[in-house]
């Protein structure tokens, strides 16, 4: 028998071993080929089911925290109504869309993203913007943000953005040092990051701020034309943004601000409306770019606006848990005439947005009544915890004789074109930098001051000199002010930095 080993000896063991890189696996000890890349059916097809990586990713994602929403904790629910502004019918099959004048009942759940469910709602931050329809063909949700883009643009890496964002699991701290040593490595969030350091990452009002889909989705008709969509809710309250000094002052006598705003203003008879608004492209003119116009870090320059219709929040919720926390939003809940696109990011979110309510609520979360459609919902599903249905046939299986159901041809999903071979690649005209910059020129002088010393104010306090460097090389090249300016206010090497941008 080997005599034990002394403590000592242990601990230099350890020290040795952990000083060399690790293998990343999955749960089953599987190494894993690409952290990067979703797996998809060619560099511009869909993601595909059988990355398991991927899968797994999103499902022990969903499932961290209990009961709290991982993102999206801190949110603020509000019904309402939105009116069709005429017949799409040319654009879409979608009921709502169908006739002028059409109405339909809405749930917006406005919230921050990466803040736990008690924190102060004055904190710089994304706010989601997610809404739900309640149409003839089931609900639709549109979940979105108030920002046009996002860091990211493959799901795969969503779990790993979330977690370098949220408090550090040694410190439950949230710490600069961790983010940027992420986004050191993702230049595609430059645009993204200009966007949540400048003045909009702290609205001073849910009302006085636009909402975006971000993502690209499908407009299918009843012939099956398909067009590519980006969607916009703009207010007809303007915008209206807070400094960071502002925010802080705020803090100290409202963290509920956003909230107490927007209630009491529905509570007044002073009800907050937002324009529909929708970018429209043929699928041939995704080509027209020159980046990938499916990337969720870039918006569509240039493309004209068609009006869908105004949406109108007139009452308060009369409970919170009820309405705002058992919400069940996904971009998974779509309807006939209305389809993702094969964004990499949407794709993803396809699947964990759904999955993530029912690791929360249950397997039958759309039987609450927050969730539940207006139209009458018939299928096979049966049984699991809080089951509220009312079950009545023996048949419950499908096709049957005894009891027939019938499908709707019209609502297939729309054939795409594939060709070439799967992949696990990134995709091609990423163009990491070009919006930042044009976002920045479009600031006034004030805003970009409050940019510069916003950003500064975090990007400081990272200590590792690569990690700060490469960042501000990002911010140099999407704009060489932008640049200069970040670095001499967090005292960097500007020679360093224009050395990184140049390599870029």
């Amino acid at each position: 028998m080997n005599p034990a080993k002394p403590a000592f000896l242990i601990s230099v063991l350890f020290l040795s071993i952990s000083t060399h890189a690790a293998q990343l696996t999955r749960d089953n000890g599987a190494v894993v080929g690409d952290n990067q890349n979703s797996q998809t059916a060619g560099s511009a097809g869909s993601v595909l089911l059988d990355d398991v990586h991927l899968v797994q990713k999103l499902q022990r994602f969903a499932r961290e925290r209990i009961p709290e929403r991982v993102v999206h904790a801190r949110g603020t629910g509000a019904w309402g109504e939105f009116v069709s502004a005429g017949d799409f019918s040319d654009l879409t099959s979608a009921d709502l869309f169908s006739q002028k004048g059409k109405k339909v009942p809405v749930l917006v759940r406005f919230s921050t993203v990466v803040h736990s469910k008690g924190s102060p709602e004055t904190l710089r931050d994304p706010r989601g913007f997610a809404t739900k329809f309640y149409t003839g063909d089931g609900n639709w949700d549109l979940v979105g943000n108030n920002l046009p883009v996002f860091f990211i643009r493959d799901a795969i890496k969503f779990p790993d953005m979330v977690h370098s964002l949220k408090p550090s699991p040694v410190t439950n701290a949230q710490d600069p040092n961790r983010f940027f040593d992420f986004f050191s490595f993702e230049p595609g969030a430059t645009h993204m990051l200009t966007w949540v350091y400048s003045d909009f990452g702290t609205p001073a009002s849910y009302r006085k701020m636009d909402g975006f889909g971000v993502h690209a989705y499908k407009m299918v008709n009843e012939k099956g034309n398909v067009h590519y969509v980006k969607f916009q809710w703009k207010s007809r309250q303007g915008i209206e943004s807070l400094t960071a000094k502002q925010a802080s002052d705020i803090q100290g006598k409202d963290f509920n601000n956003l909230t107490n705003d927007l209630y009491s203003s529905i509570n007044a008879g002073d009800y907050p409306q937002w324009d529909l608004f929708v970018k429209i492209l043929k699928p041939e003119q995704l080509d027209d770019f020159s980046f990938n116009a499916l990337d969720a870090t870039k918006v569509w320059p240039g493309v004209p606006e068609t009006k869908l219709g105004t949406m109108t929040l007139n009452k308060v919720p009369n409970n919170f848990f009820q309405v705002t926390e058992q919400a069940a939003f996904a971009p998974g809940n779509i309807v006939k005439g209305i389809e993702p696109s094969e964004d990499r990011l949407l794709q993803g979110r396809v699947f964990s947005y759904s999955d993530t309510q029912l690791y929360r609520l249950g397997a039958n979360h759309q039987q609450l009544p927050v969730n539940r459609a207006l139209n009458t919902v018939t299928n096979h599903n049966q049984d699991g915890l809080a089951d509220s249905g009312h079950t009545v046939s023996d048949v419950n299986y499908e096709p049957s004789r005894i009891r027939p159901l019938t499908v709707d041809a019209g609502a297939r999903y729309s054939e795409t074109a594939l060709s070439g071979t799967t992949q696990q690649r990134a995709i091609k005209n990423q163009e990491n930098f070009k919006q930042a910059g044009e976002l920045y020129r479009s600031f006034t002088d004030k805003q970009q001051d409050n940019l510069i010393k916003n950003l500064a104010a975090d990007l400081s306090q990272v200590k590792d000199s690569t990690t700060k460097h490469i960042m501000l090389s990002y911010f140099h090249k999407a704009d060489s002010e932008y640049g200069k300016r970040l670095t001499k206010a967090v005292n960097g090497d500007l020679s360093k930095v224009k050395k990184l941008s140049y390599a870029l």
